[in-house]
């Protein structure tokens, strides 16, 4: 950038990119193109469009504004007004969901709490348990042989369920599929789950739809897909009976459910978690786009070069701009060499070239980028330590940590999703409903102690602990475990800890083993170390 400026005794010639040093490449822009704000001749080259709505859009594009007698304006005004919002009759999000979609992908702490959000809320699998109505059907059978009976049917529908499951989408299994569907939840605020019906009304179809093609009719009577120019309407999951607006009877629509994050501000669309941590975000985006373009010019600041007394020829000053931009990029400790005027009696020619000052503290710009990440993270509730780091934090509060991570953040949102998904489920089956597997906070070891436990004091049947650890079905796995009358002793005296003390005070007489060394020979205690 060239400047001139003047001064009381000289004309001052001011070379500089301090702008260029200054300003942050912003990655992308908030106000990315939204298909549906297409207007005027644009929105009559999309497909998927009935006659009859093609000619009502027409007539819409037509209209003029009017006057007495007939007259009209020439003018085609409205055409560049009514968008697709206004032809499908849509509601507008409140965000741009495309620009919500990007930084998902641009921003690496929203891109890890996403992620972690999504593997610790449907990425752990799922499974089906029995509904209320199934368990008091249960609690009825009194014949130990119906009851056995009962629970391999079950154990067979839930194998079958399975299946059924994974066979709905020949691309990905149904779990794949959630957690796609989750994703777009945690990135935009809303996610689409895709349901079509055989001949028969019977699901035959689950997939997902990426929110930011998706838009929600003002009437709440379906939704709008607008994807490589071609229109595609849906109904709401159940509704059979809604015509669809755009194509006519001809064409059968497939139906969503619409997953959405609560938002007062607005009940049409969802709003994701990162919205409070826009500022922040940004500023981390700016913050490492800095870092780029300071490391791209090898470390070096930029440069202001001073004339006074002269002014340089255009070869000259082009030939410094020209170095200044691009020169110091490509080699270091490179000499630029630029004729300059001579002094007169009336000026003294005086060159000076100075870098500018970072201005900007290494301790407190760490800082500044740990204070957005953290907010980043405060806003999506996730704990550093599911990203992978620990912070210099001990081990017990990383746990207190993802302790809390699963009461208030992965439990409540599998709760919600476990009754969403149960709508699909409930069309196959009312004996079993659909439960995500909830994040373990245990070891190995101390959950095979526990599911013992559980076990020796029947509140888990052996075939229930079995399957908690993926391990096949026993033939007298669904026969309450009765322990010995030995096992029944060890088992309250562990529990009451006298074992325990019994150890205990074993190790601390004065001929035990494990305490000769320790004692004074005289009887007197301990000896000191």
């Amino acid at each position: 950038m060239i400047q001139y400026e003047e001064d009381d005794n000289s004309q001052e010639i001011a070379i500089s990119n301090v702008a260029d040093w200054m300003k942050f490449n912003t990655p992308r822009e908030q106000t990315s193109t939204d298909l549906f704000k297409v207007s005027g001749e644009d929105l009559t080259k999309i497909s998927g469009l009935s006659p009859a709505f093609r000619r009502k859009m027409s007539r819409e594009l037509q209209k003029r504004f009017q006057g007495i007698e007939g007259t009209e304006t020439q003018q085609n005004l409205l055409a560049q007004a009514i968008t697709g919002y206004a032809m499908f009759d849509l509601i507008e999000p409140p965000y741009n969901l495309d620009y919500l979609s990007t930084i998902y992908e641009i921003s690496p702490y929203n891109y890890a709490a996403i992620n972690a959000k999504v593997a610790n809320i449907v990425g752990l699998g799922y499974d089906f348990v029995e509904t209320k109505k199934t368990n008091d059907a249960f609690d009825s059978i009194t014949d130990d042989k119906s009851l056995e009976r009962a629970r391999r049917k079950i154990s067979k529908l839930r194998q079958d369920i399975h299946g059924w499951l994974d066979t709905t989408n020949d691309e990905d299994t149904f779990t794949q599929t959630l957690i796609k569907v989750y994703t777009d939840l945690e990135a935009t605020g809303n996610g689409y789950i895709e349901i079509g019906r055989t001949t028969g009304g019977n699901i035959g179809y689950i997939g997902h739809i990426p929110a930011k093609t998706m838009r929600v009719r003002r009437l709440r009577d379906g939704f709008i897909q607008l994807l490589y120019g071609k229109a595609v309407y849906f109904n709401n999951f159940g509704d059979s009976e809604t015509e669809n607006p755009i194509a006519g009877q001809e064409d059968r629509p497939n139906e969503i459910i619409h997953i959405k994050e609560y938002s007062p501000l607005n009940t049409y669309y969802g709003i994701p978690d990162i919205v409070a941590a826009i500022p922040s975000l940004l500023g981390d985006q700016l913050a490492s786009q800095y870092n780029i373009d300071y490391f791209e010019n090898k470390a070096v600041p930029r440069y202001v070069v001073t004339l006074k007394g002269a002014k340089l020829s255009n070869e000259a000053e082009d030939k410094m701009f020209r170095f200044l931009q691009t020169g110091l990029k490509a080699q270091s400790h490179r000499t630029l060499y630029i004729p300059l005027p001579g002094d007169t009696d009336q000026n003294k020619v005086e060159f000076k070239m100075e870098p500018i000052e970072n201005g900007i503290q290494d301790g407190s710009f760490k800082e500044y980028r740990k204070q957005n990440r953290d907010d980043i993270l405060v806003a999506h509730q996730v704990p550093i330590s599911k990203l992978g780091g620990t912070d210099s934090a001990s081990i017990a509060a990383s746990i207190a940590q993802d302790r809390t991570f699963k009461e208030q953040v992965s439990r409540p949102a599998q709760g919600h999703l476990n009754k969403v998904i149960s709508k699909i489920i409930k069309e196959k089956t009312d004996i079993l409903e659909l439960k995500f597997n909830e994040l373990t906070l245990t070891d190995e070891i101390t959950q095979s102690q526990i599911l013992e436990r559980y076990v020796k004091t029947q509140i888990m049947m052996p075939n229930e602990a079995r399957e908690e650890i993926g391990l096949p079905q026993h033939p007298d796995g669904d026969t309450p475990f009765v322990m010995s009358p030995r096992q029944a002793t060890d088992a309250s005296a562990n529990s009451s800890g006298n074992r325990a003390r019994d150890a205990e005070r074993t190790n601390s007489q004065s001929d035990g083993p494990a305490t000769t060394s320790g004692r004074n020979p005289k009887g007197e205690g301990r000896a000191s170390q």
